[in-house]
């Protein structure tokens, strides 16, 4: 019943939204003449955010078929900026859990030195710290990435989505040309305290030549709490307090890098990335390159080409080829259909279908 009210008010929120961006400019600073001055005042101050995706998934393994409709995420958060150098961050996704709430404060003028509290995304690898909305995939994430920033498929660190509790230092510095981050965080995950006494510190340096061409790398020290069990790692025990080092090297390009948004004004992009990882004595390793190239109006066109070796002693290695196709039906909302084949080493290769509804305001 709670869930349902949920997604009423997000769906009411949703259609809120996109009524007041058709609104007449007039006509809206007409109705601001008319509020209140703390209404005024709050919506000033206040930012509302939202998307949901939803969609169909087809799966064929040998002679097994199966095929189901399934909302993946439904998003929602709220903003509020104290100053013009402070904020907080508040997000919810009513599907799952609370994903984000966090405050941010700039010490100077321009963007070299910004503080970070609470919990957020961490830095570890280009794509984790996008939204949903901005990835290419249905999938999201390159089998690397869930991995090895905790988003999912790692029994010994549990689903994570990505985030972690800590304090972050970053800025832009070099005339904009250099983006650093540097962060302590508990090590395990979201709402909840550190499960052992250590910290792990991860760091990310973006260095931006040109305004459409950047090279990134990261990095994570720091040690994990095994919750479970895991086949990539046979070696750790639940319960043990293990190494878990994470590093990666990517770089993306765009055809253009000015009047770019997600709907009339799109760009040939592709982003290419390699990862690796330790966990105790097992190490990891992946890449992917990921490439967008609009075709006819607001349609694209999508291809990807996907690696990991979850453990490279016990050759658990996989390759995923995505081919597909997105239509922008309005400014962040699209529809999405690619098709999957995937092939694990020591399984039978299957292949899946995927469409998807994506509404963002």
């Amino acid at each position: 019943m709670l869930k349902r009210s949920f997604l009423l008010t997000f769906c009411l929120l949703i259609c809120g939204g996109l009524q007041a961006q058709e609104t007449d400019a007039k006509e809206t600073r007409t109705k601001s003449q008319k509020m209140p001055a703390w209404v005024t005042s709050l919506s000033e101050h206040m930012e509302l955010h939202g998307y949901a995706q939803a969609g169909y998934t087809w799966k064929h393994q040998e002679d097994v078929h199966s095929n189901s409709f399934d909302l993946k995420r439904v998003l929602f958060w709220a903003k509020a900026n104290v100053t013009d150098r402070w904020s907080f961050l508040f997000m919810h996704d009513f599907s799952s859990v609370v994903q984000e709430f966090y405050t941010d404060y700039r010490f100077l003028r321009k963007k070299e030195l910004n503080v970070r509290f609470g919990q957020f995304k961490n830095s570890l690898s280009m794509q984790n710290p996008l939204s949903p909305t901005k990835l290419e995939l249905i999938d999201c994430y390159s089998q690397a990435v869930v991995y090895l920033t905790g988003c999912g498929s790692d029994p010994l660190n549990g689903v994570q989505y990505g985030r972690d509790l800590g304090i972050m230092l970053y800025g832009d510095v070099l005339k904009n040309k250099l983006h650093y981050e540097l962060a302590v965080m508990n090590g395990s995950g979201i709402n909840r305290k550190d499960n052992n006494k250590h910290k792990d510190v991860i760091g990310k340096l973006e260095y931006r030549p040109k305004p459409n061409f950047r090279i990134v790398t990261t990095g994570q020290l720091g040690k994990g709490h095994a919750l479970e069990t895991s086949a990539y790692c046979p070696d750790i025990a639940k319960g043990e307090d293990y190494r878990r080092d994470r590093w990666s090297v990517g770089a993306e390009w765009k055809a253009r890098s000015e009047g770019i948004d997600y709907w009339k004004n799109r760009t040939a992009q592709v982003q290419a990335e390699v990862l690796g990882g330790r966990d105790g004595r097992n190490h990891s390793i992946g890449a992917y390159v990921t490439a967008s190239l609009p075709v006819f109006r607001e349609m694209d066109a999508i291809a990807s080409a996907d690696y990991f070796n979850y453990n490279t002693d016990l050759g658990l290695k996989q390759m995923n080829l995505v081919l597909g196709v997105q239509y922008w039906f309005y400014k962040t909302c699209r529809v999405q259909i690619q098709y999957t084949n995937a092939n694990p080493a020591k399984q039978a290769h299957y292949g899946y279908l995927q469409t998807q509804v994506q509404v963002a305001f």
